[in-house]
């Protein structure tokens, strides 16, 4: 149960961070609905989660940004779902797979292995 609230938070985090590059920072929770296939009332809920979590703020006029921690722990997720599903086409897997997979991955992986691929695949020195 804790591991799928903590994957569910995460999913959140890190499309908002998308949202957010792709927006240029105008993130609403119809984006959120959107982009995770979830409805309204579930990114509400979350969203109250995160807010208390101080991860995430909402102004006046609806919008959603990061806190400095939200945008933190949005990164860390981002960055692993980057350099996994990048090593998984690497390996032959097609992009669409490699997405896919990477989103399940991101969140139970240790940052002990994420950083052996992460210099497998010459991203840090």
């Amino acid at each position: 149960m804790l591991k799928a609230k903590k994957e569910s938070s995460e999913d959140y985090m890190e499309a908002i961070l998308m949202l957010e590059m792709a927006m240029y920072g105008s993130v609403r929770s119809k984006d959120i609905a959107n982009t995770l296939n979830v409805s309204r009332p579930s990114v509400c809920i979350a969203l109250r989660k995160l807010r208390e979590r101080g991860l995430v703020s909402v102004c006046d006029e609806g919008f959603i940004e990061l806190t400095p921690s939200g945008r933190e722990l949005a990164e860390s997720v981002y960055d692993r779902h980057q350099i996994l599903s990048k090593y998984l086409m690497s390996l032959g897997v097609d992009e669409h797979t490699a997405q896919e997979d990477a989103c399940r991955i991101e969140h139970i992986i240790s940052e002990k292995s994420i950083d052996r691929i992460r210099l497998y695949m010459g991203e840090k020195e």
